[in-house]
C-alpha cells in the first residue's frame, strides 16, 4: 500500500506552499459563480487552483 505522504519530502516546495497559502478564501471568492441546486456537484475549486498553480 502505498501512503502517498511518504511520496512528498518534508521541505518539498509544494508543502511550503501549502502550508503558507489559506486556500479555504478561495471558496469564498468563487461561491457566486457556483450554483448550488443546478446540474452535477462542481470539481472543488481548489483543486482546480493547486493544478494550475503546479
Amino acid at each position: 500500500m502505498v501512503d502517498t505522504e511518504s511520496l512528498v519530502p518534508q521541505d518539498h516546495l509544494l508543502r511550503k506552499i501549502d502550508a503558507a497559502v489559506d486556500f479555504n478564501r478561495l471558496y469564498e471568492m468563487v461561491e457566486p459563480l457556483y450554483s448550488e441546486d443546478n446540474g452535477r456537484p462542481s470539481v472543488d475549486p481548489v483543486i482546480l487552483f493547486k493544478m494550475v498553480l503546479i
